[in-house]
């Protein structure tokens, strides 16, 4: 399969980088805190900022004092970060101004897994305590793609949720789902155009005014 498009809009976890058993831990650790029934069995859902999470597991909660434990925790929490499949090798292929990361964490969280991966920090980034609304609203990636310079309608997403992919689509993007943490027909129902099992399944080229995408898509 082959895309072409301007720019690269790039989720971080379940794309670039795997940090759920952390996450996972840490949520269970901070819902005992919170004294949430059953903490230890938190099962939390993928794909949305922290502020909503928080809210969600303790209604009424001071939110920005809830987000600073739960950063804390999770960035404390990195030794078990994996590097995920192709990564490396389609960032590093990339000219720095066709590419940006939207992610549904806080800057910080952001800098701390990129590093414990060993992956660059972009120079153009929209984190969660960027936006006023988070995925599953357009805004995450309308934002991506403005600070690319581009409108979102000449952007190809990376998303693995759901959540991640509705964002994308409602922006306007095409959106690539990534096998990993949910299953293709979900992300299919959310409206992914094309899936592939990881990174290492696409390659990038330069061309004349933009990227040409080869996927091996599933």
């Amino acid at each position: 399969m082959t895309v072409e498009t301007q720019g690269l809009l790039f989720d971080m976890d379940g794309v670039l980088v795997s940090s759920i058993a952390g996450a996972v831990r840490c949520w269970r650790r901070w819902a005992a805190e919170y004294g949430v029934a059953n903490a230890e069995k938190v099962e939390i859902p993928h794909g949305i900022p922290a502020r909503d999470i928080a809210q969600w597991l303790v209604p009424g909660i001071d939110v920005a004092e809830g987000l600073r434990r739960i950063e804390d925790m999770e960035i404390e929490d990195v030794g078990d970060l994996v590097l995920l499949p192709g990564a490396m090798d389609l960032l590093q292929s990339l000219p720095l101004e066709r590419w940006a990361i939207v992610t549904s964490a806080t800057r910080r969280l952001l800098v701390a897994r990129l590093a414990a991966a060993g992956l660059p920090v972009p120079e153009r980034l929209i984190s969660a305590d960027m936006v006023e609304h988070g995925k599953p609203d357009p805004e995450p990636y309308l934002k991506g793609a403005a600070v690319l310079g581009l409108s979102a309608g000449e952007c190809v997403v990376f998303e693995d949720a759901p959540n991640g992919v509705r964002a994308g689509v409602a922006a306007g993007c095409s959106v690539v789902g990534v096998l990993g943490t949910t299953q293709r027909e979900e992300l299919l129902a959310a409206g992914a155009s094309w899936l592939v099992e990881s990174l290492a399944s696409v390659k990038s080229e330069v061309v004349v005014d933009g990227l040409r995408l080869e996927l091996a898509a599933v």
